[in-house]
């Protein structure tokens, strides 16, 4: 997600200066050094690094290099981030190949055309994947996609082409195209609620329950109306994992006689269910299934950022969204958001679709389900209520959240965000989360189990918690509200951000401005 910073004025950045400091006069070397001498001898050293405005000079490339590591350490531990299903490990190879690729334009066909290729490559194995359906002869065109920057703009794509379809049927009948509507979950990624806001869409909304935390097929498909473009369906929940059940939307559906379509989310669970359930029927086996996005940077184990979109067929990618340019050199058909991007993250899938193949993905999918049935049974004898599916009935991860007070005279004095503050101090990124409108302001905590979270880091991560859960209840109230006040403020990111425009904070647009659902991080 990429964040708006403002540009602050001069006097707001003199101000964090220590003046004070600065004007002290002490009588030391100031050479105009050669940098002979290390990197932390040289006058660089014992400046600041440019924060607002280009220097008028260079610097040697040693020293830049040495400088913006060293700022970087102090980054979190990717590793450690519970909170992302982003991948952080990828062998030294698909390093190496990614690295080499970093100069080439993707876009350029007609220079890169084996790296054009390896997409081709990646778009009909990860189609297949998906049961896509393959014509017979050979000649007639089937199943069709294309890489994204992730899933994000595979699902923009993905609203467009749902969108300019049934405009153009609505055209064709002589009917009104003034309110498309997309029924879709009210637990969706916020790339949902940008791609209805952006492209002029209404949200119908499935609302959760206490209970259930997934659409209910029944009341998803009675939002239906004729101004429906398409519906949403997910695998893999950002917040529980579950996977919804697309089966029952469109066997209802069909049951009905209503063409609409649905677009499977599959960003998070593309890569989990062929290869954990390979007979959970979600992709292109059903009939009304259109399209299909997967995030080659979560389970496709990518760094970031690579995504696929694939469509059913072209009947259900509208030519005019598609763009044949004569540019570069070489004709192309075209259907993105943006136009030039590198080569070196398709390179990376490529690298993994045939390092790895089927088995190796089923053996790495089977080994992040046992460690998260794992983690879910030793967090449920600690005494939490898991939110969570397991044994591969969702995504490998775990959500869970304290069980509920049954004795009003044993008051609890610290929540699921307490907790959340309290292991990141302890290194680990494990989000804590305000579950979506009409849930009476669930609260709940999720660690997602990725390919380099080992048992041995699952046993570090449950003696933690045990051990702040200890701590916890013994704080009252009063404590336990300031140190969780002290280690937002001081302890993390969030709370010592200083790059977010003020104009823009507390919207009220989106369903986290309008219920206090918090959107996860995906």
């Amino acid at each position: 997600m990429v964040h708006l910073a403002a540009i602050p004025h001069d006097d707001v950045i003199n101000d964090k200066l220590v003046s004070a400091v600065k004007k002290v006069h002490l009588q030391l070397a100031n050479d105009e050094d050669c940098f002979t001498t290390s990197v932390y001898g040289s006058r660089f050293a014992a400046s600041d690094l440019p924060r607002h405005e280009m220097p008028e000079h260079e610097m040697p490339k040693e020293v830049a290099y040495r400088m913006i590591k060293d700022e970087l350490s102090l980054d979190g531990n990717p590793m450690l981030n519970l909170a992302s299903f982003v991948t952080t490990y990828m062998e030294e190879e698909a390093e190496k190949l990614m690295t080499e690729s970093f100069s080439k334009n993707f876009i350029d066909y007609e220079e890169y055309p084996q790296s054009a290729d390896i997409q081709n490559r990646c778009v009909s194995m990860i189609g297949r994947l998906f049961h896509a359906p393959v014509p017979p002869d050979g000649e007639t065109a089937g199943a069709i996609g294309t890489s994204c920057i992730g899933s994000s703009e595979a699902i923009m794509l993905a609203v467009l082409a749902m969108k300019k379809r049934w405009k153009n049927q609505r055209i064709k009948e002589g009917k009104p195209v003034d309110r498309p509507n997309i029924v879709m979950s009210a637990a969706v990624q916020v790339c949902w609620e940008k791609a209805a806001r952006y492209f002029e869409v209404e949200e119908k909304l499935v609302y959760c329950t206490e209970d259930r935390y997934v659409i209910d097929p029944v009341e998803t498909v009675d939002l239906v109306d004729e101004n429906t473009i398409g519906i949403c369906a997910i695998l893999g929940t950002t917040y529980t994992g579950e996977y919804e059940d697309v089966k029952a939307v469109n066997d209802l559906l069909v049951e009905r006689g209503l063409d609409v379509p649905i677009h499977v989310d599959a960003a998070s669970g593309g890569f989990v269910a062929p290869f954990v359930v390979p007979d959970l029927e979600w992709d292109f086996r059903l009939e009304r299934v259109v399209s299909i996005n997967v995030s080659g940077h979560k389970y496709g184990l990518v760094y970031p950022g690579v995504g696929w979109v694939v469509w059913r067929s072209a009947e259900y990618l509208p030519r005019e969204l598609v763009f044949n340019i004569n540019y570069l050199g070489a004709d192309q058909a075209s259907f993105t958001l943006n136009f030039s991007k590198g080569a070196s993250q398709v390179i990376g899938q490529y690298y993994q679709l045939i390092r790895l193949g089927k088995h190796g993905y089923r053996a790495i999918m089977s080994n992040l389900t046992r460690t998260a049935n794992y983690l879910s049974e030793s967090l449920e004898a600690l005494g939490f209520v898991i939110m969570s599916k397991k044994s591969g009935e969702g995504l490998p991860l775990v959500a869970f959240r304290l069980p509920p007070i049954e004795d009003e005279d044993n008051e609890r004095n610290y929540d699921e965000f307490a907790l959340a503050h309290q292991l990141r101090v302890r290194g680990w990124v494990v989000p804590a989360y305000t579950m979506a409108p009409k849930t009476k302001g669930l609260k709940m905590l999720r660690v997602v189990v990725r390919e380099d979270f080992t048992r041995n880091r699952c046993d570090s991560l449950i003696a933690d918690i045990k051990l702040i859960q200890s701590l916890l209840e013994e704080m009252d109230r009063e404590s336990v509200r300031k140190a969780q006040e002290f280690i937002h403020k001081h302890h993390t990111s969030s709370g010592k951000a200083t790059h977010n425009p003020p104009e823009y904070l507390k919207e009220k647009h989106s369903l986290q401005g309008k219920t206090g659902k918090t959107h996860a991080v995906c």
